[in-house]
């Protein structure tokens, strides 16, 4: 074949990987043409000064933002730009940055809540006691507790969630999202808020998730030393552009990296 007709092969897709994404509010660009992928197993950190676009991102993941401009593939299928239901039914997780606990509610009735999407009986068959129904609340209970067990709460699994610290709170939320059993896990700074000891626990919990649970996990936080503790990549965004992408050393030492955010947390 004459090489001046030759056909250029495709892009090789990541696992999750997001291609020219922009977010436009008005005349106002959140995020402009910003590439990258996730490999499956992966703990990958996106950091940057505040405003720079990084929730924004992770809101047209998870189906809170439509984007104006580029593609999403999962899992080697087109990602349609939906809601956060269509993004949760197809295994992805979302925690927020401020709590969005039910707070008369135990931690068990909460973790509970992230089951929802993986009942199968109506709300009829469970009112009625059906046995399939019975069975089924019995597997998620258990489910539940099995979170629960993983993160450390038993202590507490009975309290309302608006007696305990922030930090248990932050953890709770986490267990949520676990429930539900996502493939991926989009954590929008776990850790705000937090003291050494919290983040502490946190750093662990979110590395256990990855490590023995499988699950590929998308962090936005501030703190570099988590970051450079967690991560094995890191993505840079500033002014909602994209200027770097690599493993944790590699990053913290690029100088437009320096220059535009880790330059300010050091001189504040």
């Amino acid at each position: 074949m004459n090489a001046a007709h030759a056909v250029k092969p495709e892009r090789e897709l990541a696992w999750l990987d997001v291609e020219a994404v922009s977010v436009r509010f008005g005349g106002v660009r959140a995020v402009t043409d910003v590439s990258f992928g996730v490999h499956r197993g992966e703990v990958l950190s996106i950091i940057g000064p505040n405003g720079a676009g990084k929730s924004s991102l992770l809101n047209v993941i998870s189906g809170v933002y439509r984007a104006q401009q580029g593609r999403l593939h999962f899992e080697g299928q087109l990602l349609p730009q939906a809601s956060p239901r269509d993004a949760a039914q197809r295994g992805i997780g979302r925690t927020f940055q401020n709590l969005a606990l039910f707070r008369g509610m135990s931690v068990l009735e909460n973790v509970l809540t992230g089951r929802v999407l993986l009942m199968r009986s109506s709300m009829l068959a469970h009112a009625a006691a059906w046995p399939r129904a019975q069975r089924e609340e019995r597997a998620h209970r258990e489910a539940a507790h099995r979170v629960i067990d993983f993160l450390g709460l038993q202590r507490v699994r009975d309290m309302p969630v608006h007696q305990l610290p922030y930090g248990l709170q932050k953890r709770v939320e986490l267990a949520r999202a676990l429930a539900a059993e996502p493939r991926l896990l989009l954590l929008d700074e776990p850790m705000a808020g937090m003291n050494s000891h919290d983040k502490h626990e946190m750093s662990r919990v979110i590395v256990e998730a990855n490590r023995k649970l499988g699950i590929t996990i998308v962090l936005i936080e501030h703190d570099m030393g988590v970051v450079m503790d967690v991560s094995d990549r890191v993505v840079v965004l500033d002014y909602g552009k994209k200027i770097a992408d690599g493993r944790p050393g590699a990053v913290r030492d690029d100088p437009a990296v320096v220059a535009a955010y880790l330059g300010l947390a050091q001189a504040a």
